[in-house]
């Protein structure tokens, strides 16, 4: 997550130096060991949800930086469980590729790859919900790996684990995943997706955003984007009534402290008049640091959360009309 406080790219080296040297001091205080299956769930295999986080979130990922190799390594596994859970392409592949510039002068190019796909509905295909999570994290930084493991595998490895429930439980509207790529650089690739979607932005009705869904042990969740949205609260409040976790509204109002309505994906779609929520955590003392790693996630509220995302594909599914998007014919 682009949060304008966190640890950036580009950060000195005295920065990155200091964030190593206590790197063993932040992971001994929040390490947690992991349990083989922390919780058992009756909607999706808890037991691959958490092997992919670990995939994802792996030292040899490189920290996902756009347009690395560790990124392609990270796209091509999301490839391979996209498939494996029922998603289908647009067209004939689902990459979708985008270019930006960045540096001094925007001199230097930097291409980032979104991984697409979608789910038909049963009742009214030509209506879409977005889920959507990036993919992408800082890197490595002066041979410091950044995993990344709550920012964003947490979110990235998500995405199969509900696709793998739409597969079994068809929803009435189509549901689009998005792997977003490029979002630690300034949303860049839910950028590209919208000023280029592979289906008409009037019939995408929902945009459903995760981004930091996997370490809590306060067991909450928020939910960002009421305040501007509040057409949508309803549909939250019916949600937080059913969800395993502590599903609150909050960090959207202009002027708080924490104002993240800018800092995800989900934003690109708020700033193309598309309804979008954010979930996600807040900051923790592993966010954009080195310790931010598989073994610190909490486990148990990681599931859970991940059945919330389930559950809110279902309200949103059901309440399409209510969300104020466009409303083409079936």
């Amino acid at each position: 997550m682009a949060r304008r406080s966190a640890f950036r790219v580009g950060a000195t080296a005295v920065s990155a130096a200091l964030a190593l040297g206590i790197s063993i001091l932040i992971a001994a205080a929040s390490y947690q060991s992991p349990a083989p299956i922390a919780r058992h769930s009756d909607l999706f295999d808890s037991a691959q949800l958490l092997h992919d986080l670990r995939v994802l979130s792996a030292d040899d990922m490189q920290g996902r930086r756009v347009d690395t190799a560790g990124g392609a390594k990270a796209r091509a596994y999301l490839l391979q469980r996209f498939k494996a859970s029922g998603i289908a392409p647009f067209g004939s592949a689902f990459e979708e590729p985008f270019a930006f510039t960045m540096g001094a002068g925007n001199t230097t190019t930097v291409h980032g790859v979104n991984v697409v796909g979608h789910i038909d509905g049963a009742k009214t295909p030509r209506r879409y919900i977005v889920v959507s999570a990036h993919y992408d994290h800082l890197g490595l930084q002066n041979g410091v790996v950044y995993d990344g493991a709550d920012d964003n595998a947490s979110g990235a490895a998500a995405l199969a684990s509900v696709a793998a429930y739409v597969s079994a439980h068809r929803t009435a509207n189509s549901i689009i995943f998005a792997a977003f790529d490029g979002e630690e650089e300034g949303l860049r690739g839910a950028q590209a997706f919208v000023k280029a979607p592979p289906v008409p932005a009037g019939s995408m009705g929902m945009d459903l955003n995760m981004d930091m869904i996997g370490r809590d042990p306060n067991d909450k969740l928020f939910v960002v984007g009421i305040h501007r949205q509040p057409r949508l609260r309803p549909l939250v409040e019916q949600l937080a009534a059913r969800a395993p976790v502590t599903l609150l509204i909050g960090h959207d109002t202009p002027g708080e402290k924490e104002d993240w309505t800018d800092e995800s994906d989900h934003y690109a779609f708020m700033q193309a008049h598309i309804p979008a929520l954010y979930f996600g955590v807040e900051d923790f003392d592993q966010h954009h640091q080195p310790t931010d790693k598989y073994e610190t996630m909490t486990f148990d509220f990681y599931v859970r959360a991940v059945e919330t995302m389930i559950l809110a594909v279902q309200e949103f599914d059901a309440h399409l009309d209510a969300t104020g998007g466009d409303r083409p014919s079936p």
